[in-house]
């Protein structure tokens, strides 16, 4: 028997729709679906390994338990009195202050994780857990943190028009390997290509020639950490040359830009030049070419981000679109109309008042404030290992694999083996998940559903999927939403086995519309919330993926708006509905500050500016490590895939021919690379697609550890590249670890 079914890719932004054959119950191709309203047959090659995904005999079907001779499958129910045994004891002797939670980036990517990951943090916080962790701070956090303060959501920030600029600069990003970050659109590459093709200019900033930034109109090579220093002294330059843009549609909505312009006094190209690498009249001709653009934008990524001075390099890309009119402008910066609303545009209870707050609480160890409910990621560690009160005993981990992802890696492998109870919601037996007292597997993704909400609000065009399971699940194993209910209901006292998991979805759900229905400018402001909750039917992700369509624009409002969308409607449609494009005419309705207005100015962004300011004293000597991924990768989660895996050893150093000559180092060659947090050895890569002064090292690599189960992944370990990014190295404002722009030394083992 054979069968075509269409589902949406659930590995990345890109949201790509794919047609999946299945004869005989076996999946025997995987292709892009053309079909597709929003994809249109656009593919990658992770999109095919969703098959290997589902069939990988290193994933775990039963959960774990981690006896002295190695991990055990057993039962669900032993599963669950084991996590009894372990975790009640910490809680009862030490409150919940001693557990928190890691969530690992595929969450995003899972429908009963995105969904109900709320329900295991909002009860664990309600228990008394003052913090959690993620990747966020290793990432994506100066994003959030200027969205918030700049347009009044951590969600809500502008993507750039793609489809209509007519030049586009990219700082950090390379969505050759991502297929866009913040910013989903299937076959990005090809919408760059367009741009070039229609007559306009791609110009990429980047320390490595990237494969982006072989198919832009020009590369910029800039000395990591240094892209603020850049931007000001663009901003400063169309300042002085009259070239700043006052358009009639921005006067009254955005606030602050002189003030900032004042600011970039200091940073003229001449001042800046050295620091960055960058000659003062290649500054100037970008500042010329982008105020001579009919519609130009600026968009940053993950290499922005995780700087030195990442969150300054992030609100200045803003502030320069600003500044060049681009703000909600066709072309320029605009702000898409997601067809879902989510719970997570709402701005949580515990940021009560006109505007965000940060540091209401510090982490016991470094003193490091929180921002967003997070200490940076490498606090984790060393809040598990020192000893004292408030000390770490317990952790949840998430899909989440932070022994080979976060900086400080090798005291949190070796403090992770010290907790009392470490249980993990995983479907690998990986580095982190080693040392976990208890293994929750979760289904294949073709044996779930699924859906996304977060990554419309970046989406180019306003579409609906959902996608059914390929596979009937066995009846017999729980989803993960189910497994995160259960220990939610853990954390607040109700032993692990009796949780009645329909009652905690039941009171999650209701929650959650109580909340909205008590926050100002959701679709739910003001509305009975039992009267809202008795409009939904059915339990789980599914009833929230309803709510979420039913309040979107296009959706039924709860039955207030007949004939509007439901899930079941959607459902009718298997290849997505497309409801409308980007129209560069939502800043009223997006930005919700305080003032109304976009507010470009924020004292948090103001006192990191004597810092930059100082920068401009310091003369680095040596090379600078910086990060890098692979389109076949997706941080560490994709190794144990054979096809992807396949071709030369991407776990190189690549270094300039310029920097590699003096040391005598050769394609090929071992050598040692070394921060002031460790060393290791790692075959080197001649290649002047690095800048001089700089060499990379890919992460989510440093595999073949004992007491895993990945065959195909433990036969090409790599080297962590966490093991050399220092614990202690921070932007300042949002917390978020250094990974480019790390001094480092390589030379030849002696």
């Amino acid at each position: 028997m054979s069968s075509q079914i269409a589902v949406t890719c659930p590995l990345c932004e890109a949201m790509c729709g794919l047609q999946v054959r299945v004869d005989d119950g076996v999946v025997t191709d995987i292709r892009g679906n053309r079909d597709d309203v929003w994809s249109r047959g656009h593919i990658c090659p992770k999109g095919t390994s969703l098959a290997h995904l589902h069939t990988d005999p290193d994933r775990l079907r039963q959960p774990m338990v981690r006896t002295r001779t190695g991990h055990t499958p057993v039962s669900w129910d032993d599963a669950y009195a084991e996590v009894e045994r372990v975790l009640r004891p910490v809680l009862d002797r030490h409150g919940a202050s001693a557990v928190t939670v890691y969530v690992g980036n595929p969450v995003a990517h899972n429908l009963g994780l995105s969904t109900h990951i709320g329900a295991l943090i909002g009860m664990a916080q309600a228990a008394g857990m003052p913090a959690y962790y993620s990747p966020g701070t290793v990432d994506q956090w100066p994003l959030n943190l200027v969205s918030a303060l700049l347009f009044g959501g951590m969600w809500n920030a502008p993507i750039p028009d793609v489809d209509r600029t007519d030049h586009l600069m990219i700082l950090g990003a390379n969505p050759a390997a991502s297929q866009g970050s913040m910013l989903s659109a299937p076959d990005l590459m090809g919408r760059l290509a367009a741009i070039r093709n229609r007559g306009g200019t791609v110009t990429v900033v980047d320390p490595r020639r990237t494969l982006t930034a072989q198919r832009a109109s020009q590369w910029v090579p800039i000395r990591p950490g240094t892209d603020a220093l850049l931007l000001f002294a663009i901003l400063y330059t169309l300042a002085e040359q009259g070239w700043v843009r006052r358009p009639a549609h921005l006067e009254g909505r955005v606030t602050g830009l002189d003030d900032v312009i004042a600011m970039a006094a200091d940073f003229a190209p001449e001042v800046v030049a050295d620091a960055c690498g960058v000659d003062a009249a290649t500054i100037r001709r970008l500042a010329a070419d982008l105020a001579h653009a009919e519609t130009p934008v600026l968009y940053s990524r993950i290499g922005a981000c995780t700087q030195e001075f990442g969150t300054l390099a992030t609100w200045l890309v803003f502030v320069l679109n600003a500044a060049l009119g681009s703000l909600d402008r066709a072309g320029g910066a605009v702000f898409p109309k997601p067809a879902v609303w989510s719970p997570m545009f709402m701005k949580p209870p515990d940021q009560d008042g006109p505007g965000w707050r940060f540091g209401r609480f510090h982490s016991r160890v470094r003193g490091a404030p929180e921002v967003f409910n997070q200490f940076p990621v490498s606090c984790l560690a060393e809040e598990i290992d020192t000893p004292g009160d408030g000390q770490l005993r317990g952790l949840i981990t998430v899909a989440g694999n932070p022994v080979v992802s976060a900086p400080g890696a090798r005291r949190l492998d070796a403090a992770l083996a010290g907790l009392d109870a470490m249980i993990a919601v995983d479907s690998w037996l990986n580095e982190t998940t080693r040392h976990a007292h208890v293994i929750l597997p979760g289904l294949s993704p073709l044996e779930r559903p699924h859906a996304d909400d977060l990554y419309w609000i970046y989406a180019v065009s306003s579409c609906l999927k959902w996608s059914d399971p390929v596979f009937a699940p066995d009846p017999n194993r729980p989803s993960e939403w189910e497994i995160l209910l259960r220990l939610a209901g853990a954390m607040v006292g109700t032993p692990t086995p009796d949780v009645d998991v329909a009652a905690m979805d039941d009171l999650y759900v209701a929650g959650l519309i109580a909340t909205a229905c008590a926050t100002p400018g959701t679709p739910l402001t003001g509305r009975d919330p039992q009267e809202a909750t008795a409009a939904l039917a059915g339990h789980g992700p599914e009833r929230l993926v309803d709510l979420g369509i039913r309040l979107g624009p296009w959706g039924d409002d709860l039955g207030r708006r007949p004939g509007g969308l439901t899930l079941a409607e959607v459902r009718r449609h298997p290849d997505g509905l497309r409801l409308a494009e980007l129209d560069g005419d939502r800043l009223d309705e997006a930005v919700c500050t305080p003032s109304g207005t976009v507010e470009l100015v924020h004292q948090r962004l103001v006192d990191d500016v004597p810092r930059l300011r100082a920068r401009l004293q310091r003369r680095d000597g040596g090379l600078l490590l910086t990060s890098r991924r692979h389109l076949r990768s997706n941080n560490s989660w994709m190794h144990n895939v054979p096809a992807l895996m396949r071709g030369k050893d991407r776990c190189t150093l690549l270094i300039h021919p310029v920097d590699a000559a003096p040391a005598g180092i050769r394609t090929g060659d071992v050598v040692e690379v070394s921060t002031g947090a460790g060393a290791l050895t790692v075959p080197a890569q001649v290649s002047d697609e690095m800048m001089p002064g700089v060499v990379s090292l890919p992460h989510g690599w440093g595999h073949g550890r004992d007491g895993t189960r990945l065959e195909v992944a433990n036969a090409h370990p790599g080297v962590n590249a966490n093991l050399l990014n220092p614990a202690d190295l921070l932007d300042a404002p949002s917390g978020t670890q250094v990974v480019n722009g790390v001094p480092c030394r390589v030379r030849r083992p002696d």
